[in-house]
C-alpha cells in the first residue's frame, strides 16, 4: 500500500491474514502483533476507531472497527484502500444494503398483501458490511441493536442517514427503538440500556469520519407505547419491541411460513415451540382445518392467542403450555390424550430455540434435534408432512440433516424431502463468514 491513510495500524500474523483474505471478517486479540497510531498525525487509538490492518510484511489486509475489551479485536468493514471512511461511505453501504432488499423482496408480495419490505431485517451485521449493527423494520419503526462498541460509535452517523436511505425511496419510516439490552455488549464494554432513539447520542465518543458527520435531525416525537400491530404474509400480530424476544418478532422464517401455509389446506396440523403462533397462523390462513400451538412459555401463548383473534382465526386455533420434549412422547404414548389434544396430526411443525450457542455443546445439541424429529416421526402417519429446522450456526445444515436422518431410521420410516430451505434474503448468508448462515429449513413427507 503505497498511499499514507490518516488511521491508526493493527499489525497482525500471516494466520490472521490468510482468514481475512479468505473473506473472513474478524481478527482475533491473539493475531494482533501490534497497535501503531496513525502514520499522518500519531494520533493514538482509541477504542471503536477504524483502524487499519496490516500483515507484518506490510501488506495492507483492509480497514475495521476495533474493540479493545473484545476477543474479536477488529471487524472489517472494507477491503478497498481507496474507501475514505466518512459519511460517504456509510451512506453507500446503506444504500446497497437496502436495494438488496427492495431487488431481493420488493416484488415477492402475497396477492392484495402488504410489500415484503415493510418488516424485514434492513441490516444483518457482518452481512451487510455492518459488525454488531442489527436493525430491523417494522412498518414505520426500525428497532435497532447495537452489539459492537465500533457502531456505537458511529450510531450518531448512521441513525440519520438510514432514516434518510429508506425515506428517499418512498417508505414512511418515522422512529428507531433501540433494544440495546443484550448480553454480547458486556463483552465491548458497553452498558445495557432500551429506548427510542431522538437523535440525541447516547455516548460522547464521536466517530472519526474524517471531519464529515452528518446533522443530528432529531426522529419524530416518540410513539407512547412499544406495542404495535404489524402484519407480514397478510397476517396480524401484536408486537411489544421492548418485552419481546431479539427485535420484537422473528422477521427471518418469512418464506418458510409461506411454505407450510402452501401445505396446510384441509390438515390437521401441531405447531411445536410455536412462540406467537406465526407458522400456526400462516397454516390456518391456508385452510388448515385445525391448529393446535404449543410453547412452555404462557405469555407468548397469550400473545398467540389474541393474534389467532385479530385474524379471526380463533374458531380453528388452540393452545398448550407445556415443554415440547415432555408433550411429544407423551402423545405417542397416550392415544387418549392425542385425541384431546386435536390428533392424529398430518402436518407437525418443529421451529425449537437454538439448542446450542457453542461449538462445544454440538453434540449434545444433535441428541437434541434427533429426539424431537423422532417423535414428530412417530406421530405422523404414512403421507404426513414434517417441516423441521435448527436456527444455529454450529448445528449446520450437515450436523442437522445426519440428526433427521438418524431420527427417521430410529422410528422406522422414509422422508421424501420436498423443500430445504434457510433464512429469508434479508438475513443474507455472506460467503466465507459461517456465522452469517444459521437457519436451515427442511419439509419432508414420511412415506
Amino acid at each position: 500500500m503505497k498511499q499514507v491513510r490518516p488511521y491508526p495500524q493493527v499489525i497482525v500474523t500471516r494466520k490472521a491474514a490468510r482468514s481475512l483474505a479468505a473473506g473472513h471478517p474478524w481478527v482475533y486479540a491473539g493475531e494482533v502483533l501490534d497497535v501503531l497510531p496513525a502514520p499522518t498525525d500519531g494520533r493514538a487509538v482509541a477504542n471503536g476507531d477504524i483502524v487499519d490492518v496490516l500483515e507484518e510484511n506490510g501488506t495492507w489486509q483492509g480497514a475495521g472497527l476495533i474493540s479493545q475489551e473484545s476477543t474479536i479485536r477488529v471487524r472489517i468493514v472494507t477491503r478497498n484502500a481507496n474507501d475514505r471512511l466518512d459519511q460517504a461511505f456509510w451512506a453507500r453501504k446503506l444504500a446497497w444494503a437496502w436495494e438488496h432488499r427492495r431487488v431481493t423482496m420488493g416484488g415477492r408480495a402475497l396477492p392484495s398483501c402488504e410489500s415484503d419490505t415493510n418488516c424485514c431485517r434492513v441490516l444483518f451485521s457482518e452481512a451487510d458490511g455492518f459488525p454488531g449493527l442489527v436493525v430491523d423494520r417494522y412498518e414505520d419503526i426500525l428497532v435497532a441493536q447495537v452489539g459492537t462498541v465500533g457502531m456505537e460509535r458511529l450510531r450518531p452517523v448512521l441513525y440519520p442517514l438510514l432514516l434518510q436511505t429508506l425515506r428517499a425511496t418512498g417508505e414512511d419510516v418515522r422512529w428507531i427503538y433501540e433494544r440495546n439490552d443484550g448480553a454480547v455488549r458486556d463483552k465491548e464494554g458497553l452498558p445495557r440500556y432500551k429506548g427510542w432513539w431522538t437523535g440525541d447520542a447516547k455516548t460522547d465518543m464521536a466517530p472519526a469520519t474524517d471531519g464529515v458527520t452528518p446533522p443530528l435531525t432529531a426522529a419524530d416525537a416518540a410513539p407512547g407505547s412499544t406495542r404495535r400491530i404489524i402484519r407480514e404474509n397478510g397476517i396480524l400480530y401484536d408486537v411489544d419491541f421492548e418485552q419481546s424476544q431479539k427485535t420484537g418478532f422473528f422477521l427471518d422464517q418469512k418464506y418458510n411460513r409461506r411454505a407450510v401455509r402452501e401445505l396446510a389446506a384441509g390438515r390437521r396440523v401441531l405447531d411445536c415451540f410455536c412462540h406467537v403462533g406465526p407458522f400456526g397462523l400462516n397454516a390456518a390462513a391456508g385452510g388448515a382445518a385445525y391448529v393446535r400451538e404449543v410453547d412452555v412459555s404462557q405469555t407468548a401463548l397469550d400473545l398467540a392467542a389474541e393474534n389467532a383473534r385479530l385474524n379471526h382465526l380463533e374458531d380453528r386455533m388452540a393452545f398448550t403450555c407445556t415443554d415440547v420434549l415432555d408433550y411429544l412422547p407423551e402423545l405417542a404414548r397416550d392415544k387418549r390424550r392425542l385425541r384431546e389434544e386435536g390428533g392424529p396430526f398430518d402436518l407437525i411443525v418443529l421451529d425449537p430455540p437454538a439448542f446450542t450457542k457453542s461449538r462445544n455443546a454440538v453434540a449434545h445439541a444433535a441428541k437434541g434435534y434427533r429426539e424431537i424429529n423422532y417423535q414428530a416421526m412417530r406421530l405422523l402417519p404414512r403421507g404426513g408432512y414434517l417441516a423441521t429446522c435448527s436456527c444455529s450456526h454450529f448445528m449446520t445444515r450437515d450436523l442437522l440433516a445426519r440428526a433427521i436422518a438418524e431420527a427417521a431410521h430410529d422410528a422406522n420410516v422414509q422422508l421424501k424431502q420436498v423443500e430445504e430451505r434457510q433464512q429469508a434474503p434479508d438475513h443474507p448468508i455472506l460467503w466465507g463468514v459461517p456465522e452469517s448462515h444459521y437457519l436451515d429449513f427442511f419439509i419432508f413427507q414420511v412415506v
